[in-house]
């Protein structure tokens, strides 16, 4: 498996007559990691899910790689390389955590679920347990796992941390670096907390109403602490 680069540009895209992205233009290279930053509100999520081909395209293209995936649908996306692991989480809460794996295995063999047991061991405890058994943070590790077993070049990961302990994001957290460092996949980051998605990236974008309002380095940003406080309202 081997990392593979993005490029969004001019993507402007919404639901149905409803424009909340506008021409959007950014470019991650293969191994990167890119924090997307904003209030709530401004287009973070219809951001990933437009990646994921799953909104309404008005303008612009995607790339990924070497393959324009423009227009393809989401199923195509994935296929091609594209990993989404969204807010939702959006596992099967009435199968078991190894039956939700298998999803995700797709052609490869049954020994392959060791990776995701490796990476989430509480994960291999719970093997047996149904999704709806799970705590959130087990949820959201079984959405990641399912994701990465399906080997992605690209991986979008909308607001992992959101609702969970502490100690639960700092794990996931930890695994996000273990993937990041391994330059496997190139990996794109919404977050709301702020300090571990700086930590986390090497590249930030910062939306405000559906359009890049600021990008450059997390150093760069913490740097600007007068930025940090108009685009996302938190001193930091």
């Amino acid at each position: 498996m081997t990392a593979a680069s993005l490029e969004v540009a001019g993507l402007s895209a919404g639901y149905g007559p409803t424009r909340i992205l506008e021409g959007v233009s950014f470019s991650v290279p293969a191994g990167g990691r890119l924090a997307v930053l904003g209030r709530n509100g401004m287009g973070k999520t219809t951001l990933f899910a437009s990646i994921a081909g799953q909104t309404r395209r008005y303008d612009g293209s995607v790339r990924l790689g070497d393959m324009e995936i423009t227009g393809l649908d989401g199923s195509a996306r994935a296929l091609g390389g594209l990993g989404y692991v969204p807010q939702s989480r959006s596992i099967f809460k009435s199968l078991t955590v190894e039956e939700n794996l298998f999803v995700g295995l797709k052609s490869r063999p049954r020994s392959a679920l060791e990776e995701a047991y490796a990476m989430f061991p509480r994960l291999k405890e719970r093997r047996r347990n149904l999704g709806s058994q799970l705590s959130g943070g087990e949820q959201q590790m079984l959405s990641t796992a399912r994701t990465i077993l399906g080997q992605p070049t690209v991986l979008l990961l909308d607001e992992p941390l959101e609702g969970l302990a502490p100690v639960i994001c700092e794990e996931l957290m930890a695994a996000f670096a273990q993937l990041a460092a391994t330059k496997a996949m190139t990996i794109l980051l919404v977050e709301q907390r702020i300090k571990a998605a700086l930590e986390f990236a090497d590249r930030v974008i910062v939306l405000e109403r559906g359009q890049i309002a600021w990008s450059g380095t997390p150093a760069e940003l913490e740097a600007q602490p007068e930025t940090v406080d108009r685009l996302l309202g938190v001193g930091h």
